[in-house]
């Protein structure tokens, strides 16, 4: 595979991951209404209860921006203390890992587009029909799903690639400055996509085509 032809699946995978996480979110918050504020609302009256009300929520809507900007809302109401806030907020950095064990699942093992296609189809027939309901962005977080796992899909055939053309292990120095190194890496990849979800998907992804070491 050519350099060039292993940058464009690269981009093009990033680019159908962060589209299909943001139909996701988009439509999944659209779908829910009112429901994200009457989960918390209700689920919040014990620091435990807070903490796995956030980390539920940021599962099922796979956007800790949006519990966390919801949380302070409540604070800011005066309809949630502090303590539990940091419950929830602590919750829904725990859910939003979710996105990383369905890569590492799913998207890692299974040829995943035999059902992530049809996905996209039916999420947009779903999309048309619906408009002006519910079902409308349940379309869209439908078709979401399937563009997240195309895009996966893509990037580990592009990692794959990469794995055969270069050695990124070799940056796994020992001691503290290997560790440093990735750690860096991490959060450039965090910082450029502005999301966590897709830097623990690139990584996944790239360990599995033996890019990096575990």
């Amino acid at each position: 595979m050519s350099p060039l032809v292993i940058a464009a699946s690269l981009l093009g995978g990033i680019g159908l991951f962060l589209l299909g996480m943001r139909l996701m979110t988009d439509g999944l918050k659209l779908a829910a209404g009112e429901s994200l504020k009457r989960i918390l609302g209700a689920g919040t009256r014990t620091p435990v209860r807070a903490l796995l009300a956030g980390g539920l929520m940021t599962a099922l809507v796979q956007s800790s921006s949006a519990v966390t900007v919801a949380t302070i809302g409540f604070v800011n109401a005066g309809m949630l203390d502090l303590g539990r806030a940091v419950a929830v907020v602590v919750g829904s950095n725990v859910g939003t890992t979710m996105t990383g064990w369905i890569v590492a699942l799913l998207g890692v093992k299974v040829q995943v587009g035999a059902f992530a296609a049809p996905l996209v189809g039916a999420g947009a027939l779903l999309h048309l029909l619906g408009r002006g309901t519910r079902r409308g962005p349940l379309g869209d977080a439908i078709a979401g799903f399937g563009l997240f796992f195309l895009g996966i899909e893509m990037l580990r055939g592009a990692f794959e690639g990469l794995g055969a053309a270069v050695d990124l292990g070799a940056l796994a120095l020992p001691g503290v400055a290997g560790v440093a190194i990735f750690v860096a890496i991490g959060f450039v990849l965090t910082t450029l996509t502005q999301s966590s979800s897709a830097a623990m998907a690139l990584t996944l992804t790239a360990a599995a085509g033996g890019v990096i070491p575990l």
